[in-house]
């Protein structure tokens, strides 16, 4: 209700503006939100770890796949065609490849998600099939985002976790855009572009609303693995057990969560 409410409240305020400003606007509070969640406050104290790092790239590996398979599914729909730019702001296979460095080539059967990973990648799967219009609110939340803040976090990455060269930190960095700020204009445009009813463009920034309570809960889940990894390596060290379990294997025990196993072909922010 809340959502519902505040998408309402933006759209008959600004009911001629753009709808990339409309989503700022709708979306500020809860942006807010995100920023102090304790996995980004990390980020923002240069205080990332590795562990966070290598969870979050499993998270994020799940969510682009799950939007750019539904973004590419959609290519010529007058609600994504706009918005489509593969080749410059694709991430998967920047994530494949920062996942290769940290797990090996054996990565897809080590990728670990939480459950709300999962309910995110649901919902981009269920508005790619019945309503791809909604996609843009997901697209702009999470492409502008990563490459708004995709240089400042990358060196926060590099300098908290020791990589001596930019190895694993691919996710970070887009050769096909020269200009980000040039870019994001475009981009912006495009997306005010796009011709929306009344009810739609509210849908929109509902959506969007959606797009950041989701990955909140993803960034507090991340976080209770993590927690649950400490508090079981913890028992361990009382015990003085000669047996150490691999972190991964901790987590998917405590927490029941799911292993996903992600071959290519399968049909997913930093903000």
């Amino acid at each position: 209700m809340e959502t519902v409410n505040s998408a309402r409240k933006v759209d008959m305020q600004n009911p001629g503006s753009d709808l990339s400003e409309q989503i700022k606007a709708a979306t500020k509070e809860i942006h807010v939100r995100a920023e102090n969640t304790q996995l980004m406050l990390s980020y923002q104290k240069g205080q990332i770890t590795l562990p966070q790092y290598k969870l979050l790239l499993c998270s994020l590996y799940e969510i682009y796949k799950a939007l750019e398979e539904e973004m590419d599914r959609n290519a010529s729909h007058p609600g994504v065609a706009p918005i489509y730019f593969p080749q410059e702001l694709a991430r998967l296979e920047t994530l494949e490849r920062d996942l290769e460095h940290f797990f090996g080539q054996e990565w897809r059967k080590r990728v670990i998600i939480p459950a709300a990973t999962h309910r995110y990648t649901q919902r981009l799967r269920k508005i790619g099939e019945g309503n791809p219009k909604l996609l843009v609110a997901h697209a702009y939340t999470r492409y502008l985002g990563d490459l708004s803040g995709g240089q400042v976090l990358g060196k926060i990455t590099q300098k908290s976790i020791g990589l001596s060269s930019g190895e694993g930190l691919s996710f970070f960095s887009f050769p096909g855009v020269s200009s980000p700020n040039r870019f994001k204009q475009l981009y912006r445009s495009r997306m005010n572009s796009i011709e929306l009813t009344k009810e739609e463009r509210e849908g929109v920034l509902e959506e969007a609303i959606m797009a950041f309570e989701l990955n909140i809960q993803v960034f507090d889940d991340l976080q209770k693995m993590l927690n649950v990894t400490k508090e079981a390596y913890g028992d361990q060290e009382k015990a003085k057990t000669p047996a150490i379990i691999p972190s991964l294997s901790i987590v998917q025990l405590s927490l029941g969560i799911c292993v996903a196993l992600a071959t290519v072909g399968m049909g997913i922010y930093v903000f």
